[in-house]
C-alpha cells in the first residue's frame, strides 16, 4: 500500500499529524508512507523513520513571487516529484482548499481514494471548499484533540480501530556539540509567541528562572524573531546564570529540546516537540484553549492554564519541582 500524507504546516501541527503515522504503520507494516510538508518542516519529518520519501514544497515562499519564472520552475518540478508514484490512499488533514488542491495533484492507483476532513474542529482553520477534491469525508468530533484528529481519520478510512496512545516515533537528530550547548544539564524557556495575548508575563519568567538557578538549573533562551530576542535578553539580565542562544535552525532547536533537562513553554511548535520527545515539559496555556493541543500521552507533560486563565507563578513552579524531583 502506498499513503501520502498532506499536511504542510505549521510547526506544531505537522509534529501533531506524526502519531498517525505510527498508527499507519501498526495495522499496515509494509506501507510506504509519503508526506508532503512545507520545505522549512523537512528537518523535522526525517526523523520520523516510518516516513518513507518527504516531498517539499514552499507554499509560503511561491506566494510572494507568484509570476517569477523561477518559481514557476519549482512549482513545475515539484508537480512532477508528486506525480512519481500511484498512491491507494492520499489524507488531507489540515482541510485548506491550498492543501486539498495538493491532493487533487497527487495522482491515484486504480481503486484508489482522496480522504480528508468533513467539518472543522471548534477555533480551527478548516474551510468547508476542500471537500469537494474528497472521495471521503472523515467526521470528527468538535473537540476533538489536533493529534487524535488526524488518527481519526485514518483510521476511519483504513477500518482499524486506535488501541494504542500516541507515538508521535521521533528519532533524535544526530548528535552534535555546538559552540551554544553546555556540558551541563539546562531547561529551556519557550517564551515567545506569535500572539501577545498568548504570552506569560515576564516577571512570571523572571521568577521562575531565579528560581531555577538556586537549584542548579540554568535557562538557555531562544528566540525566533527580533521582538523575541529582545525579550530574551530582557529575561537574561535579570535571571542569573542564563544564556540567550543565537538563532538557531529548525534541527539545532531540535537538539536543544531533546537533550533539555528541563523545557517550559507556551503553545508553540517547539514546545510541542518537547512534549512529543516526552522531555520534561510545563505547557503554559494563557489564552489558546488546552484542550486542543495539550500533551495528554506522558506523565512527563504538565499542562497548566487556559484560554483566558493563564496560570501563577507558584503553580508552575510546583508542576517544575515535580517533574525534577
Amino acid at each position: 500500500m502506498k499513503i501520502l500524507i498532506v499536511r504542510v504546516s505549521s510547526l506544531g501541527d505537522v509534529v501533531h499529524n506524526m502519531p498517525m503515522v505510527a498508527d499507519i504503520r501498526r495495522h499496515f507494516p509494509g506501507a510506504q508512507i509519503d508526506w508532503v510538508v512545507e520545505e522549512g518542516y523537512t528537518s523535522l519529518v526525517r526523523l520520523n523513520p516510518l516516513v518513507h520519501n518527504i516531498i517539499p514544497i514552499a507554499l509560503r515562499r511561491w506566494r510572494k513571487t507568484l509570476f517569477s519564472a523561477a518559481t514557476r520552475a519549482e512549482i513545475s518540478a515539484f508537480y512532477r516529484t508528486l506525480r512519481v508514484d500511484q498512491y491507494d490512499v492520499v489524507f488531507d488533514t489540515q482541510g485548506l482548499l491550498k492543501t486539498s488542491v495538493v491532493m487533487r495533484m497527487a495522482r491515484l492507483a486504480c481503486g484508489g481514494k482522496r480522504v480528508g476532513l468533513a467539518n472543522a474542529t471548534e477555533g480551527s482553520g478548516y474551510e468547508p471548499i476542500s471537500r469537494i477534491f474528497h472521495d471521503r469525508s472523515v467526521k470528527v468530533g468538535l473537540r476533538t484533540h489536533a493529534v487524535m484528529r488526524a488518527r481519526l481519520v485514518a483510521a476511519d478510512a483504513l477500518g482499524y480501530t486506535l488501541d494504542h496512545e500516541a507515538d508521535f516515533a521521533l528519532q533524535a537528530p544526530p548528535q552534535q556539540r555546538f559552540p551554544w550547548m553546555p556540558d551541563h544539564p539546562y531547561a529551556v524557556f519557550f517564551h515567545g509567541t506569535a500572539r501577545a495575548d498568548k504570552q506569560w508575563p515576564q516577571d512570571e519568567w523572571i521568577k521562575l528562572g531565579q528560581a531555577l538557578f538556586v537549584r542548579g538549573l540554568p535557562v538557555l533562551l531562544p528566540w525566533g524573531n527580533k521582538k523575541e530576542q529582545q525579550a530574551a535578553h530582557v529575561l537574561a539580565a535579570q535571571i542569573p546564570g542564563a544564556q540567550v542562544l543565537p538563532a538557531l535552525p529548525l534541527i539545532e532547536a531540535v537538539g536543544l529540546v531533546q537533550q533539555a533537562r528541563l523545557v517550559v513553554g507556551l503553545d508553540t511548535g517547539l514546545t510541542h516537540i518537547a512534549a512529543a520527545y516526552c522531555k520534561p515539559t510545563v505547557e503554559l496555556y494563557c489564552d489558546s484553549p488546552r484542550w486542543k493541543t495539550e500533551g495528554n500521552w506522558s506523565p512527563n507533560i504538565i499542562n497548566l492554564g487556559d484560554i483566558g486563565t493563564p496560570p501563577g507563578g507558584e503553580v508552575v513552579l510546583a508542576a517544575v519541582e515535580k517533574l525534577l524531583y
